[in-house]
């Protein structure tokens, strides 16, 4: 029996009234949990109008996992009232730190890949799952840097953390191609080495390319179309860990809810195509 794909796409203002006006064949929306952790307010009703109509799960960008201070405790308390207001099908964060010192960076920053660091995110991590009482996922970054004192590849990196923190992994297909193009990786491999039971979510996005000193280099920044290397990326993650729910992102140059909803139709036939061959194999 072949499986429903379950695909979503970023919930973004500029979609807000075409999304209740016209309720779009999506499967689910996902939101940027620090886009509302606010009390009340239009920002927060427009969101509760869409919830009544579809899943939503939760991507933060500000819990600041790997931070060795440990979780702001009013953020991850605002994080959970949100939580507990959505009653989300999934909470994401990110492999990487923002905070210290009580002052938030503006960006998600790469952290080694050592012993110590695997300590600090399980810390974090089970700390963050309790108060929440809830599962969180863990997401692949992308990268442009890396740091000669890791002892571990990104993937043994994070499927020890997810291991040892009992949290998921959320596999950023695009993430791994613009890492592995930076750095010659093995996109396939990295793949490959992750276990089945861990993923429980897949990213899909557009990256840009960027020529420095002759030199090319990618960058995530979600702003165009899903790349051919990427669909075949995907296309080996779905035979590795099953129709899991994907994401669609699109966080810049936003197009028309349009667009976004022909790529998430694109993906779900793209599913149901791939597992239509594997039976007929």
């Amino acid at each position: 029996m072949i499986s429903q794909p379950f695909i979503g796409v970023g919930l973004r203002s500029p979609h807000y009234h075409d999304i209740l006006e016209q309720k779009p064949n999506i499967d689910w929306f996902e939101v940027h949990s620090e886009n509302y952790l606010v009390d009340g307010g239009l920002v927060l009703a427009m969101l509760s109008s869409i919830r009544k109509d579809y899943p939503v799960s939760m991507h933060g960008v500000g819990l600041s996992l790997g931070s060795a201070q440990g979780i702001e405790d009013s953020h991850l308390g605002r994080l959970k009232k949100l939580a507990d207001y959505l009653d989300p099908f999934l909470i994401s964060e990110h492999l990487s730190w923002n905070y210290v010192d009580n002052t938030y960076l503006p960006d998600l920053i790469p952290v080694p890949y050592t012993d110590d660091a695997i300590q600090v995110f399980c810390r974090n991590i089970e700390r963050t799952q309790d108060f929440l009482q809830r599962q969180i996922l863990i997401e692949n970054p992308s990268s442009y840097m890396e740091y000669v004192i890791s002892n571990y590849s990104e993937p043994e990196f994070l499927t020890k953390i997810a291991s040892k923190s009992g949290a998921g992994i959320l596999l950023d297909v695009n993430n791994i191609y613009v890492s592995c193009v930076n750095h010659g990786w093995d996109a396939k491999a990295y793949i490959n080495s992750i276990p089945k039971n861990l993923v429980k979510e897949i990213h899909l996005a557009g990256h840009s390319v960027k020529e420095i000193k002759d030199q090319k280099l990618l960058i995530d920044t979600h702003d165009n179309f899903v790349c051919q290397e990427v669909w075949e990326l995907y296309a080996l993650a779905i035979q590795n860990f099953g129709n899991v729910p994907t994401l669609l992102e699109w966080d810049s140059n936003i197009p028309a809810l349009s667009v976004l909803v022909t790529e998430a139709l694109k993906a779900k036939q793209f599913c149901k195509t791939l597992e239509c061959e594997n039976v007929d194999a």
